[in-house]
């Protein structure tokens, strides 16, 4: 299928134009997210309706806590990644097509289908996850469109370095996102994940702009994106930029794919990153990975009620009373509170 967000060049070459790679792609050859081809001048895209994954979660595995706490999300992907971060946890389907010589799997699903079993599964929302879904950003379109039209919300879980052409197609379609920020050094992006931050502060900024609820992801590795100082930059371009009631999940790292040789970060160090967050003005925190630590309920922050309780994905008690804390009626952002 014909890709969208590209132009044509001499040489028969192509300008991809959906992420900010931008890949320039010479005939025969693919991209960066090694599932979008040159073919004799057009650029395709492989992975169209072709499903590496999908499963009903919570939304609060995405991890979504301010997005209809509690509600099932139908969740889908495809192969493939536009980064190459050494810490990936989904990197036997999101590095698939880069590990195994450009490979691509998946089971054969229309954008209406999904939008149907999401239905019948009782899904109020549709998340495009797991792997990195700008790369299939034309089976999420068609399907988001779909979604929309049926009363289910669609959500993104994303590294945030779709261009700015790709988020003006996507926001009329798109309720939330969850933005992993992986770091706030160039040189972190650079080297673990392939990539550069100046544009993913960019995207989120543009996100915000258009109206989509976000929430922020940072995966806190020892050593390498843990100074303080460091975590006192992002938590205040969180707060600046995108605003205070934006929620931030601090997660806890595991060793894994091709960063085998850092420990699980101490739950002292992700304790630590709350009081930077809560010094910098976000209202609230969360803290990933670590269960039973009483990070992952949502707190009113006018008086401190416990308005949401969680234990792991599982909701255990909504307390809230039309958006608002029963307690004190502060109201608590979000969508379909």
């Amino acid at each position: 299928m014909e890709a969208l967000l590209y132009e044509p060049l001499k040489e028969g070459k192509v300008r991809c134009g959906l992420c900010h790679h931008r890949c320039v792609i010479k005939p025969g050859r693919r991209g960066i997210c090694q599932v979008r081809e040159n073919r004799e001048g057009r650029l395709d895209t492989l992975v169209y309706g072709k499903l590496i994954a999908r499963h009903i979660d919570p939304i609060e595995k995405k991890p979504l806590f301010h997005v209809m706490p509690g509600s099932r999300s139908y969740s889908i992907a495809t192969v493939g990644c536009n980064f190459s971060c050494r810490f990936c946890q989904n990197a036997d389907i999101a590095q698939l097509p880069a590990d195994h010589g450009g490979r691509i799997l998946g089971e054969t699903a229309s954008p209406e289908s999904v939008a149907a079993a999401a239905e019948a599964g009782g899904c109020r929302s549709i998340a495009y996850t797991y792997t990195e879904p700008t790369i299939y950003f034309e089976m999420a379109l068609a399907t988001a469109r779909i979604a929309r039209q049926q009363g289910i919300r669609n959500v993104f879980v994303s590294n945030g370095y779709m261009t700015p052409a790709a988020v003006e197609m996507l926001a009329p379609v798109l309720d939330a996102a969850n933005i992993d920020l992986k770091g706030f050094s160039e040189e972190f992006y650079k080297t673990y994940c392939g990539a550069r931050l100046a544009p993913v502060l960019e995207t989120l900024k543009a996100l915000k702009a258009a109206g989509i609820f976000l929430e922020v992801t940072t995966l806190v590795i020892p050593g390498l994106n843990d100074a303080p100082a460091e975590l006192e930059a992002l938590a205040g371009f969180v707060c600046t930029e995108l605003g205070p009631d934006t929620p931030w999940h601090i997660s806890r790292f595991h060793p894994c794919y091709r960063l085998t040789d850092r420990p699980p970060t101490p739950v002292e160090t992700l304790k630590a990153a709350r009081e930077i967050g809560a010094a910098a003005g976000l209202r609230y925190i969360y803290l990933g990975n670590v269960p039973g630590s009483g990070g992952e309920d949502t707190v009113c922050p006018a008086c401190g009620s416990a308005v949401i309780l969680r234990q792991g994905f599982r909701v255990v008690e909504n307390r809230l009373k039309h958006g608002a804390c029963p307690d004190c009626g502060e109201a608590i952002p979000g969508v379909g509170l």
